[in-house]
């Protein structure tokens, strides 16, 4: 399993670039980022370095990659696995999942990452139902998913870009493709035009920047150096990209006793009922939509836009991303660019979300090996460790080697 290569502050805008090895590249388009923030987790799972990864997700972190990079990848509900030891974002936000190659390797990895159960020292795993408990995800078969022939999907119009542009249209191409394909195996489509699902406006209630400083202290109050927020991010040594000026700035003077953020809870709150409502009244097994409204972004763009990962991380419902197609390919692409899509359901629904996953993935062979990873690599046996020498000619202008930020207190 890899971890992270990328500064946490890099993490903030999905770019994955790495204050060591520089700018992480997509295997599919050279000239694109691998999603974000664990791109180069993703990156390295596509080029067969890996078998399955790990990692966390307070907003986009492993779907966007797992869609970037022709992956399967959940976002499990929220409790349902531990996140002691995990450097902390946001208590409402975080959570732990997984990124796989196929549908089975993924439920390998949740049955081993749910099976810790209650953890003490996470105490929102309290909340996983009793029948939910060490449930097997590899042998236990939903009883709703026997194939995909009568499951009713809502397809959230608020999570598309409709004009029209190379970067948009491509994903709403492989869309309409991937709908087309469940309705021809009898799955039905109800289209969600409710206001309340606009990924700009339920953007608004992403609470982090008022949990983040009082989380990250309370993390770092164990006597290690920095032994604070303040200090991290005082001492002129930490690097902090233009993008993030701002969330830095404004997470140094937020908490949880501020006013708005108990606001953003209880419209999450309302976001939670509005949902459940959905599902209801639509008689819906899941919902889906384009993991990220345009094509992954093209190296040096100032953030990882267009992205939809937060209705999951504020409900804390569910989600497995999934292949749904490629870009044509061009001279940079050579089988396209990778298109995810997310299938997001209610609580506690996982074994669902995973079972129409592998339905998905025997409709056809959607996901492709990038063409270099086809190729054999003889090893080599090195005397000693080598010295690894940053490439700075692999960091773009856009952000260098970071900016120094220092916070005043």
């Amino acid at each position: 399993m890899l971890g992270k290569t990328n500064l946490h502050e890099m993490a903030l805008e999905g770019l994955t670039v790495s204050s060591l090895g520089g700018q992480t590249v997509n295997p599919y388009d050279l000239t694109r980022t691998p999603g974000g923030s664990s791109g180069g987790t993703g990156a390295a799972l596509a080029a067969n370095s890996a078998i399955l990864v790990t990692g966390t997700d307070t907003v986009n972190s492993l779907r966007s990659p797992a869609s970037a990079n022709s992956l399967f990848g959940f976002r499990p509900t929220r409790a349902l696995i531990s996140r002691a030891g995990v450097i902390p974002v946001s208590f409402t936000q975080d959570t732990v999942g997984a990124m796989a190659r196929n549908p089975r390797d993924l439920a390998v990895a949740l049955a081993v990452m749910a099976g810790v159960g209650f953890d003490a020292r996470d105490n929102a795993t309290a909340l996983v139902p009793r029948e939910v408990r060490h449930r097997d995800y590899l042998n236990t078969t939903s009883t709703h998913a026997v194939s995909l022939k009568g499951l009713r999907f809502g397809l959230l119009s608020g999570f598309f870009n409709y004009f029209a542009s190379a970067e948009t249209t491509l994903v709403n191409d492989i869309m309409a493709s991937m709908v087309s394909k469940l309705t021809s195996v009898g799955a039905e489509i109800v289209n969600i035009t409710d206001p309340i699902y606009d990924t700009l406006a339920i953007a608004k209630l992403d609470v982090q920047v008022f949990e983040f400083r009082e989380m990250l202290d309370a993390y770092l109050s164990g006597g290690s150096r920095p032994a604070s927020f303040a200090e991290l991010y005082s001492g002129g040594d930490f690097l902090v990209i233009p993008a993030q000026h701002n969330f830095i700035g404004r997470a140094s003077h937020s908490s949880t006793g501020d006013a708005a953020y108990r606001e953003s809870l209880s419209r999450i709150e309302d976001l939670r009922r509005a949902l459940e409502a959905t599902f209801a009244s639509n008689r819906l097994d899941a919902v889906i939509y384009p993991e990220q409204k345009n094509l992954v972004v093209k190296i040096g763009s100032p953030s990882q836009s267009g992205r939809n990962g937060i209705l999951a991380a504020l409900t804390g419902h569910p989600v497995v991303c999934v292949p749904a197609g490629f870009s044509p390919p061009s001279a940079d692409a050579p089988l396209g660019v990778p298109v995810g899509m997310e299938i997001f359901g209610r609580p506690w629904t996982e074994h669902l979300l995973l079972d129409i996953a592998r339905h998905i993935s025997e409709l056809e062979p959607i996901r492709r090996m990038p063409p270099f990873v086809n190729t054999s690599v003889e090893p080599k046996v090195y005397e000693s460790v080598p010295i690894i020498v940053p490439n700075s000619a692999n960091v773009p202008a856009a952000y260098p080697l970071g900016v120094p930020e220092t916070i005043s207190s």
